[in-house]
């Protein structure tokens, strides 16, 4: 039952004694139906990343995934089932728990899922989907069905007391290693691949006189051992896919060692060059070979088998392919048949293609920019040779810790460099040093000086940057050099200690209480937002201050402050340094007394490793009572269309004190004729500033136009002037703004104008008749 073939069914096991796995797969797994034990299991896949099943299905089972790999599970049981896993997680489909089963229960962790039957006795499916874990290494999934007594009987507190137990032991691999190693590297395995899909050529260095055919070492074609001896002679570049786009650079006249995993009819094929000592395939069966030697078939298998061949490259420098093809072929009447050298048939499914460039000289042994790569790290343990991508870590290094760059450095064929001088320097005096070992990145020690000088082959380094002088930011550039050419220019910075603090966003708190809920600054963080604390080193870099150290108030101020404030307290520490994170502040809050009233505040910060504390210049802290009453008026007397109205409110305490903003005013209903409301004026929930404020705005006019005239308004906070105060009724005059002249005016100014032309006329006439 290898991957590539066809789903088995449930009633092709023992019941209570067959686990099956489905090896069809898609990119979203599937579950068994529920409805029916004979056919569910043809629509169960699982994901992609299936590589091999073995093809047993009874107590002891294996597989090979790559991480995160769902696989889709099912059996067909009469009793209590239940699944249970060393790692990873289980997940049950709505449509796939057991047909007539009842009371089915799951840990909400899914670690166990827990089958229980309604009373049948006939076979009935189950199934689950199993996740691998993101992590690589061997997990085991069981299935435990009830025996016929009370100890035996299997439950979510004991998934495996019963008295079968089918174990699947699964080896997760590493999805980015589980590819194709590059040349210089092991071979890949070939039941690390994915039956009748994968094909691989042998990397591993070969200092004989000609190439190995795989599998011949160890006398057998066994999956598992058919890449043992394999070795190829002019290998330059091979890719990291196993699929049908494969590509690799050979040597005029170099042979590739090819071989793969099969479960079915098989053969290669290529455009060129030629095949010999093919090896492997189904017991008894004699691989054929064309004319050409272009095609060779390798008979039949059934089961997962290994397959091996020596391709041999034309003479002639170009491009050529070189293909793996799997299945039964079609003959005449439509019968699947094994295709042979009599008849002359080839297996229809392409399962893999490498695009060979054969080149008459190799291009390998200089430095490539395209293959190589350097990037930032704040945790060498996380890196290795394979995921350098040229990513630059996006962390914060705090004071007293180290950056690190990670390199590795490749030629045109992506294979390793030899060894060669490595020079690496540093500016603004950084203390560097490069990882001791030349083959793995390892974390190096603490450098004593801004140059190192090694003689490496860079396929996988680490370089340390600390700083020169203990608590001092440092920003420097980092410039990594192989034999003169460079590979790699980094510029990081780690912050200094913390010297200085900031204190703003400053709220005022009700009297009598310590705590505040309200996420200000959207941040996510709820509660101890009344004001924030912004600690900065000696170059005014922002400080992380979550992990370094702790806040206090100034003991002194906080003695003075007392009654009026009784306690002030840091609710979340800054845990980044960008300036346009919210997660750069400190936020606090404070206690306040029973009366109103104002006290001047200090916050230190004391640094854990070195004990050093640093105090906040003087700020001021304010309490206050609830909203009683308010206050209420217009920012202008007149508004033309179109202009922006603004109405402040002012709340005041039972006092006569500017309010707080820590509880609200409640729900308020506006009156404003002529205007239209752009801030929301009738939320529960609005907060007043820090001084008791909070405005309004609107823009003047309706959809409908406006009327021009003299307004007055209504504000009623409702709940407030149902107790003690008074709605307010500010007024304000409303114009249309327009300049276009009325009639009216227009008819009255054509009247003066007549009148002052006739007085002309009679003036004229006098001074006429007077000669």
């Amino acid at each position: 039952m290898g991957t590539g073939a066809t789903n088995r069914a449930a009633t092709q096991g023992a019941i209570n004694a067959s686990l099956f796995v489905a090896v069809e797969r898609a990119s979203t797994a599937v579950s068994h139906a529920s409805s029916v034990v004979a056919t569910g299991h043809t629509v169960a896949r699982s994901t992609q990343g299936l590589i091999f099943k073995d093809a047993t299905s009874g107590i002891a089972q294996s597989a090979t995934v790559t991480t995160s790999t769902v696989l889709s599970l099912y059996a067909q049981v009469s009793t209590q089932a239940a699944f249970s896993r060393s790692g990873g997680t289980l997940a049950v489909s709505a449509t796939a728990t057991g047909m007539t089963m009842t009371a089915d229960a799951y840990t909400s962790a899914m670690t166990t899922a827990l089958f229980s039957p309604s009373g049948s006795t006939t076979a009935t499916p189950v199934a689950v989907l199993w996740t691998a874990p993101s992590t690589a290494g061997e997990y085991t999934v069981t299935m435990s069905v009830s025996g016929g007594t009370a100890a035996s009987t299997v439950s979510i507190a004991s998934p495996t007391a019963g008295t079968v137990d089918m174990v699947l032991t699964v080896t997760v691999l590493d999805s980015a290693t589980a590819n194709h190693s590059v040349v210089g590297g092991t071979n890949n395995v070939a039941s690390d691949g994915r039956n009748n899909e994968s094909l691989y050529v042998a990397v591993g260095s070969n200092t004989g006189s000609a190439a190995v055919v795989g599998g011949t070492s160890s006398s057998t074609s066994a999956v598992a051992d058919i890449e043992n001896g394999a070795l190829s002679k002019g290998l330059l570049f091979k890719d990291s896919s196993n699929g049908t786009a494969q590509s690799a650079t050979l040597l005029t006249g170099g042979v590739l060692s090819l071989y793969a995993s099969v479960s079915t009819a098989s053969a290669f094929s290529a455009s060129g060059g030629s095949f010999s000592s093919a090896y492997g395939g189904a017991a008894g069966s004699s691989p054929y070979y064309n004319s050409a030697n272009t095609f060779v078939g390798i008979g039949n298998a059934t089961t997962s088998t290994g397959i091996a061949v020596l391709w041999t490259a034309p003479t002639t420098a170009g491009t050529y392919t070189v293909s793996l093809l799997t299945g039964f072929a079609t003959d005449s009447s439509g019968s699947d048949v094994q295709p042979t050298a009599s008849n002359g048939l080839v297996p229809p499914t392409l399962s893999g293609r490498i695009t060979v460039t054969v080149v008459a000289s190799s291009a390998g042994g200089s430095y490539s920019a395209t293959y190589s790569a350097c990037e930032t790290t704040a945790d060498f343990s996380a890196t290795t040779a394979a995921n350098i991508d040229g990513v630059d870590s996006t962390a914060s290094i705090a004071n007293g810790a180290s950056w690190g760059v990670v390199f590795k450095l490749r030629d045109a064929y992506n294979a390793n460099l030899d060894a060669g001088n490595i020079v690496v320097t540093a500016t603004n005096s950084a203390l560097i040093n490069i990882g001791t070992a030349a083959t793995a990145t390892s974390t190096p020690l603490a450098g004593t000086a801004s140059t190192v000088v090694a003689y490496r082959a860079g396929s996988s380094e680490a370089v340390l940057i600390s700083q020169p002088t203990a608590g001092a930011p440092l920003t420097t550039t980092v410039t990594i050099t192989y034999n003169g050419t460079t590979v790699c220019t980094k510029t990081v910075s780690i912050a200094g200690k913390v010297a200085s603090l900031e204190v703003s966003a400053i709220q005022t708190q009700d009297l009598a209480l310590g705590t505040h809920a309200t996420d200000l600054d959207e941040s996510g963080r709820t509660g101890g937002q009344l004001f924030q604390v912004v600690a900065k080193d000696s170059a005014g870099n922002r400080v992380a201050t979550s992990a370094i150290g702790s806040y206090s108030a100034d003991s002194a101020a906080l003695a003075a402050a007392s009654p009026t404030v009784t306690a002030v307290s840091i609710a979340h520490s800054a845990t980044a340094t960008s300036s346009t994170s919210a997660y750069s502040y400190s936020t606090g809050l404070y206690t306040c007394g029973a009366a109103a009233g104002t006290a001047k505040m200090k916050i230190k910060f004391t640094t854990t490793a070195t004990g050093e504390a640093v105090t906040s210049p003087e700020f001021t802290l304010r309490c206050a009572d609830n909203p009683y009453t308010y206050t209420a008026s217009w920012d202008k007397a007149s508004y033309v269309q179109g202009e922006v109205a603004t109405l402040t409110v002012k709340f005041l305490d039972s006092k006569g004190n500017a309010a707080n903003n820590v509880s609200s005013p409640g729900s308020s209903t506006m009156v404003v004729p002529m205007l239209t409301a752009v801030s929301t004026t009738g939320s529960a929930s609005v907060l007043t500033d820090k001084d008791g404020v909070k405005t309004y705005t609107f823009t003047v006019g309706l959809a409908t136009g406006i009327t021009a005239g003299t307004y007055s308004t209504i504000i009623d906070f409702t709940g407030l002037t149902a107790v003690a105060a008074t709605k307010q009724t500010p007024s304000y005059k409303i114009t249309s703004g327009s300049s276009d002249t009325s009639f009216t005016e227009v008819l009255k100014s054509v009247v003066a104008l007549i009148a002052s032309i006739n007085k002309q006329i009679r003036a004229l006439q006098k001074l006429i008749l007077k000669r």
